[in-house]
């Protein structure tokens, strides 16, 4: 069972993650990798709203990915835009990235490649996640506009779309912690973070939450 404060607490880490960007169109679409369709199908909708030209899903897999996508996160999330009649000459696929910087780096990289000209990105993730990507793109790749995207739901909705509460919570209290600890790494801009979402994210780690964390940070910071 989790708590009627767990969850008090997960909504506010997920209510900060939110980025509340206005969409409007941009050079290209990058889908992040992860467990979550949810991410291929939003990139998809953009698309067919003409807020990009081209797609880039970024992705190879994961501890969470590695047994229901074999063949890499990055070209499921292909095989799903496509399902969706996004055509195959506006996807571009990343297989290598293991993490949000590595997305980051190999997506420009492989842009650069192909010689597209980039001004703007929308920057597509798990809801839960906007905010952490945000930061570690404009560190990487300061040169561009984010904008930040990802499928309108509330945390209910989410659970209940993927059917774990535990693991949403895990993942994200790990978002948040990251968001708090990899500034001073050098992975990612600093962001302000309010009091009541610190005590938040620590409550939940003194809630046992922390399967997520970075090793041996969990249940600090």
């Amino acid at each position: 069972m989790i708590s009627a404060q767990a969850w008090a607490d997960a909504e506010r880490l997920w209510d900060f993650q939110q980025m509340g960007h206005e969409l409007r169109p941009c050079s290209v679409a990058i889908g992040l990798g992860s467990h979550d369709l949810g991410v291929a199908d939003t990139t998809a909708d953009l698309y067919h709203r003409s807020m990009v030209p081209l797609i880039v899903f970024t992705g190879a897999t994961s501890r969470t990915t590695r047994d229901h996508m074999p063949r890499g996160e990055a070209e499921h999330y292909r095989e799903r835009a496509m399902e969706l009649g996004v055509p195959a000459d506006a996807i571009l696929v990343e297989p290598r990235a293991r993490n949000t910087g590595e997305n980051i780096r190999f997506s420009r990289a492989l842009l650069e490649e192909r010689h597209v000209p980039v001004s703007s990105v929308l920057l597509v993730s798990k809801p839960y996640e906007e905010r952490r990507a945000y930061a570690t793109a404009c560190k990487l790749w300061p040169e561009v506009e984010w904008v930040n995207a990802s499928t309108n739901m509330t945390l209910v909705q989410y659970v209940k779309s993927i059917g774990d509460a535990r693991l949403v919570i895990d993942m994200l209290t790990g978002a948040q912690q990251r968001l708090m600890i990899y500034p001073q790494q050098g992975f990612m801009i600093k962001q302000s973070v309010p009091g009541d979402v610190a005590a938040a994210y620590q409550r939940l780690c003194d809630a046992g939450f922390t399967s997520r964390l970075v090793p041996d940070t969990a249940g600090r910071n």
